[in-house]
């Protein structure tokens, strides 16, 4: 939504951001971004410490929906309530999408989908939405089940009634076209190729160390959270099998107790590797920070099914980067590898021993990691970059098919 909202004020669009501020880390992040751009930002604050009464309110009101939920079930609750079990701020969400002019409504995220209807019906307007996963298939076990029947109600009357839909993956897109006969426009969560001038310096740098093997293998990782099932305890077990000198590089809030656990692992399995932990930092430096590693990984495990159809945005964040990248073999990964060539190195989801071989070779040859850099570069320049018309351009054209390519006003 960051890229979508910064390319259509670009295109001369009158842009106006939503967003939810109840996340204590990432509220000086959002409100620097803002400040950087020229559109117009209404935040909705529920956070504790900053909004404890408004947290107090969308909570009871979650917590009633759900008793309900669960009383009646999810497949039969009228979809008024059922939304209010499925998204904290929902209501407050329309109302601010709905407190100003809009001819077109877009947005996405699991919280947002019932809210980008409601608000553009309010306002009479034209909505589209982004399925940036496939939320009928994004969480595991029984657990997942109500929130599940309850996201495939809202896919059915979302693809209905929109005007466009957009998807994070042309597997994604082919998943919804099966479920309900609607396929959504691809648009890869890729990145801009332009880079800073002190980002292209360091890169440089960065470059001619490539030539020793003295230093360790550097290797990074990054989410807004670091929790269990991202395959990195199996890059672990497989540093530790290669022999290589390596430093695992992780940008992530971790949960409680889970860092201290991959130390102990690595302690006990991979004691030539040291783990580093970074902070999460700007989206707007994310392409920068990568730029110094060997390459970077994307460790999907495929229990879940959105997991086997997605395709992350640092996957795309690293060949930006021009960093090679380490996939497993997901359906969606897969498909990507063979189109990135020697910028990929995959392995098969839970082969350790597999995943050790592709670390020794890289660790062991300079050239194949210059090779594999230059082919990321090349990779991105050539196809996978936010600029190309496949992107970018796409979400342009879907938006100006509805309100036309003159500059209008977008939520």
């Amino acid at each position: 939504m960051l890229k979508a909202a910064d390319a259509l004020h670009g295109a001369g669009y009158d842009v106006r951001v939503i967003s939810t501020n109840h996340t204590a880390w990432a509220t000086e992040t959002d409100r620097r971004v803002a400040a950087s751009r020229a559109w117009s930002w209404t935040v909705i604050d529920y956070a504790r410490g900053t909004a404890r009464a408004r947290q107090l309110t969308i909570g009871a009101r979650f917590r009633a929906a759900g008793a309900v939920v669960s009383a009646i079930g999810a497949a039969r609750v009228p979809l008024a309530v059922a939304v209010r079990a499925y998204s904290r701020p929902h209501d407050e969400l329309v109302a601010a999408i709905a407190s100003q002019p809009a001819d077109l409504v877009y947005g996405g995220t699991t919280g947002a989908l019932a809210a980008i209807a409601e608000g553009a019906a309010r306002l009479g307007v034209p909505f589209g939405v982004d399925f940036e996963d496939f939320h009928s298939g994004e969480l595991e076990g029984s657990s997942g089940m109500t929130a599940h029947v309850i996201a495939s109600r809202l896919e059915r009357r979302l693809l209905a009634g929109a005007a466009f839909a957009t998807a994070g993956s042309p597997m994604i897109a082919d998943a919804y076209q099966q479920a309900y006969g609607v396929r959504p426009v691809p648009i890869h969560n890729t990145f801009s190729l332009q880079m800073p001038a002190a980002a292209v310096a360091a890169d440089r740098t960065r470059l001619a160390a490539d030539a020793t093997l003295e230093r360790p293998l550097r290797l990074y990782w990054f989410s807004q959270t670091l929790g269990p099932g991202r395959g990195l305890e199996d890059v672990i077990h497989a540093l530790g099998r290669s022999g290589a000198a390596a430093e695992l590089h992780l940008r992530a809030r971790p949960i409680p107790g889970y860092m201290e656990s991959l130390r102990a692992l690595q302690h006990d399995v991979a004691p030539e590797t040291a783990i580093v932990h970074h902070d999460p930092a700007s989206p707007d430096l994310m392409v920068e920070l990568a730029q110094s590693y060997d390459a970077g990984l994307s460790c999907e495990e495929p229990v879940v099914l959105n997991h086997r159809l997605c395709l992350t945005n640092k996957v795309f964040t690293y060949l930006a980067a021009g960093v090679p990248v380490i996939l497993s073999r997901t359906p969606a990964q897969t498909a990507l590898a063979r189109d990135l060539g020697p910028a990929a190195l995959s392995y098969e989801c839970g082969d350790v021993n597999g995943l050790a071989d592709l670390l020794r070779g890289l660790a062991g040859d300079a050239d194949a990691r210059r090779l594999a850099r230059s082919a990321a570069r090349a990779a991105a320049e050539r196809r996978w970059h936010w600029e190309h018309p496949d992107d970018r351009g796409a979400l342009l054209s879907s938006i100006g098919a509805v309100v036309g390519f003159e500059a209008g006003r977008v939520a």
